[in-house]
């Protein structure tokens, strides 16, 4: 039961950090498709807030910033898979597209173009860039979902490769993913792309950019910037199934 004080302070949480709940579904917005709402986003993210403003407890150390960013931006995935939000045919495209990259890229040794990867699926480049625009997002997963121990409270991913008692389940690939080293399979792939998908992964992941200041960066609009976005997660799934 809150007291006077305790239900103000959990107002001004709230009141105070509606901004970082914004702030992430429009980062997260930009790798969806269409038909996700920014308003179901941020719905969501704030349950997400008001469940941290209840379980924060100062005495650990943790940031309340910290602690609120992970149960928000966990209350938005879990409103993602519950609504399906992907179609059937949307993941198949995606699909498509990765497995256009993978054999262009194993026939021709170096990373394909966009021109060579719509001949490879038939298709006119703005028709491929139009498709580009349409699959962001159908494999939505964070840095964060792959945390070891420690790093961050009950990751995502480790939750879903548990059995129903806590322990990994040795038969769930995700299980064997997980104990597999993939983080470094990762650094590794984007190691591998081309220039400019390198830069723009830095600028939207690590230096939090949104899609109008990597726009003016890279001198796109932000359209492209989804295009490329996308085309540059489809080339880093591609070389992550040759190493697994």
């Amino acid at each position: 039961m809150y007291t006077a004080q305790g239900t103000i302070e959990k107002s001004h949480l709230l009141k105070q950090h509606q901004p970082m709940v914004r702030r992430m579904a429009l980062q997260m917005l930009a790798k969806l498709p269409a038909s996700v709402e920014l308003d179901d986003l941020i719905q969501a993210g704030m349950i997400g807030l008001l469940d941290a403003s209840t379980r924060y407890q100062d005495n650990r150390g943790a940031q309340f910033e910290t602690f609120a960013s992970q149960r928000i931006r966990g209350a938005m995935l879990d409103e993602l898979r519950a609504s399906d939000w992907g179609s059937r045919g949307l993941r198949q495209s995606a699909r498509n597209v990765e497995q256009a990259i993978q054999a262009l890229e194993h026939r021709l040794g170096r990373s394909a173009t966009e021109g060579e990867i719509a001949r490879e699926l038939k298709m006119d480049l703005d028709d491929y860039q139009s498709l580009l625009q349409d699959i962001r997002g159908c494999q939505l997963l964070y840095v964060e979902d792959f945390a070891q121990d420690g790093e961050s409270e009950n990751p995502w991913l480790d939750r879903q490769a548990r059995n129903d008692d806590g322990r990994l389940d040795g038969d769930d690939p995700l299980a064997q993913l997980l104990e597999a080293g993939f983080r470094h399979e990762i650094v590794d792939a984007i190691a591998a792309l081309p220039e400019r998908d390198q830069l723009l992964l830095n600028l939207y992941y690590e230096e939090e950019l949104n899609l109008r200041e990597i726009g003016a960066i890279l001198e796109v609009t932000q359209s492209r910037v989804c295009q490329l976005h996308s085309q540059a997660i489809s080339r880093l799934r591609a070389k992550l199934k040759d190493s697994l």
